[in-house]
């Protein structure tokens, strides 16, 4: 493979470990541990940069956010615990649909690349974020930002928590929803203020 081929594989792996640094951020909620789950993922999972297929930086998402959800329940142990089945709907939308939330697909990735400038004015998700319960927080980076459905998130907790039985597709729904409220609501309201100010 000439060099050519291969620089772009090499601003491919770079905008990668930019796309894997916002998912640590959006999931830790500290820069630094941020950083170093990049670092000890991007060691621990080989990316080929001139490679063509994006398998390996799939897997490298995948190693990251297990790896994040560990860390998240090594911090808190009860964060994770799979919820008690409820009683009728707990949540003010009755699909997990960004759009049944009034949030648009677009409103979420330019929150997310403002995340990028975690010390600037542009980081409201991470902040947002930072407000929710730790498994909401997890189960909403993975199917807003990530686009995953509700089996391959709950196969993450499972994997990252090391708990079996895990998390079920409709209990990641539900507080996917719930998260989805509560993100909604937040966001209209600092919209509210900022436009009264």
């Amino acid at each position: 493979m000439g060099f050519e081929d291969c620089e772009g594989g090499v601003l491919k792996a770079q905008d990668t470990a930019v796309e894997l640094y916002k998912l640590a951020a959006l999931m830790l909620g500290d820069e630094g541990e941020a950083l170093n789950l990049v670092e000890s993922t991007v060691a621990e999972v080989e990316v080929d940069p001139c490679a063509p297929e994006d398998g390996a930086v799939d897997a490298a998402r995948h190693h990251l956010i297990e790896a994040a959800v560990a860390r998240m329940n090594q911090a808190d142990p009860g964060a994770f615990a799979v919820p008690a089945p409820v009683d009728g709907p707990v949540s003010c939308i009755e699909d997990d649909d960004l759009s049944a939330a009034g949030i648009s697909a677009t409103q979420i990735a330019e929150l997310v690349n403002g995340a990028a400038n975690v010390a600037g004015s542009g980081n409201r998700l991470r902040t947002r974020l930072d407000e929710l319960p730790l498994a909401q927080r997890a189960i909403f980076v993975q199917r807003a930002v990530l686009g995953w459905d509700n089996e391959a998130t709950a196969a993450s907790l499972a994997n990252g928590v090391g708990t079996q039985p895990g998390w079920s597709a409709a209990q990641v729904g539900e507080s996917f929803r719930q998260a989805l409220c509560s993100l909604a609501n937040a966001l209209v309201h600092s919209e509210a203020e900022r436009v009264t100010a």
